[in-house]
């Protein structure tokens, strides 16, 4: 006869399969840093394009800076920012998943990236629209709105502190509506400050 400690092993065991084919849990803090990283590079470049001058204020008057910026340049920064974020948390993820002897791309993955994809493409397609016709604005407020609003419906599928660093980045991005010429400094706290916060609190929860 199994003894009462022995049936608790064997239900945590369970518990930690199930949750091994729910949700996909190799998710790498440190790539959450090198986001933040990159993310806080980013900002420096555009904040050099947009305000190209010694600083005289923390609020700036936004349509006037931005009437001969080239939205080509905002573009590539941004894009730069996003392909670096990606293949280096995809590397780092994938090898903390082999180390764990756990399929990089299983049912949970693939949901997981399903349930991140329909708000960042749709966050991505009206953030363009909305640099194409100039409205810079609220591109900050909008790119760290629907990022949250990915994040939080992704984390159904893997670590839950992913939906607090969501609603973080909801929270921010409204804040950014309220104040547009403070949306850089915003999308710098969200995009940089936190991943690297969240990136190293999840590798420390996690990893260590």
């Amino acid at each position: 006869m199994k003894t009462e400690q022995e049936y608790l092993s064997d239900l945590k065991e369970i518990r930690s399969i199930m949750e091994q084919s729910s949700r996909f849990i190799s998710l790498s803090g440190l790539s959450g840093v090198m986001a933040g990283i990159y993310a806080l590079g980013g900002v420096f470049v555009i904040d050099q394009l947009l305000y190209n001058r010694k600083y005289e204020g923390f609020v700036h008057d936004l349509p006037q800076l931005h009437r001969h910026v080239p939205v080509t340049a905002l573009i590539f920064t941004g894009l730069a920012v996003l392909v670096l974020s990606l293949l280096t948390g995809w590397l780092l993820t994938r090898a903390r998943a082999k180390k764990q002897g756990i399929k990089t791309w299983g049912y949970a993955s693939k949901r997981l990236l399903v349930n991140l994809g329909i708000p960042l493409v749709t966050g991505g397609i009206f953030t363009l629209l909305l640099l194409l016709k100039g409205e810079l604005n609220y591109v900050a407020a909008s790119t760290l709105i629907f990022y949250g609003l990915a994040l939080v419906h992704g984390s159904r599928y893997t670590l839950h502190d992913v939906r607090t660093l969501g609603i973080t980045q909801i929270i921010l991005g409204l804040i950014a509506t309220q104040y547009p010429g403070l949306g850089l400094y915003l999308w710098g706290i969200g995009f940089g400050v936190m991943h690297i916060f969240y990136g190293a609190w999840m590798y420390w929860k996690y990893e260590r």
